[in-house]
């Protein structure tokens, strides 16, 4: 029995230290490193954090349409708690099913100079979801994202319809 039980708590702290090490820290600069990795590729870039009341709605919503177009739909998390919330924040995620998505979390002890460095307009409301096309052009939306303008974004942003 005892053996059973170390083996849970184990398997438990293991998955659980696995998933706070995918997440990212967002410090000055950690913008463009998103950017240049999709270069030419559309994305959508959701910013969260743990005390948004619509957010969980919108990445169970995100995470469904990730399994359905995997291929075709990029997604990243950016929350915007700190570093001391990582493993709240990897629980939390993985609670919403989420599994294969690039997470970071705020990492500076000044929030403001990376909302300025993400958009001068924004201060800091939450969900706030970015989405960008091929050329790295942006939709901003604040609030609940419909899941109708996702998949219209989508159709819209497919890589065969970019052949010319």
């Amino acid at each position: 029995m005892i053996k059973h039980l170390f083996l849970l708590l184990l398997l438990t702290f293991t998955t659980t230290a696995s998933s706070v090490e995918n997440i990212h820290s967002f410090t000055a600069g950690s913008m463009n490193k998103i950017l240049s990795a999709r270069e030419g590729r559309p994305f959508i870039l959701v910013f969260w954090n743990l005390d948004c009341q619509y957010c969980p709605t919108e990445l169970k919503m995100l995470n469904k349409l990730k399994q359905q177009y995997r291929k075709e739909l990029d997604v990243v998390l950016v929350s915007t708690d700190t570093l001391d919330d990582v493993p709240q924040l990897a629980s939390r995620v993985k609670s919403y099913g989420i599994r294969k998505i690039e997470q970071w979390v705020f990492a500076s002890s000044m929030p403001e100079q990376l909302r300025f460095e993400i958009d001068k307009r924004w201060y800091g409301e939450v969900p706030r979801t970015h989405f960008y096309n091929p050329a790295h052009e942006r939709i901003v939306k604040t609030g609940l994202v419909e899941k109708k303008f996702v998949e219209q974004w989508l159709a819209d942003n497919k890589p065969e319809s970019k052949l010319h």
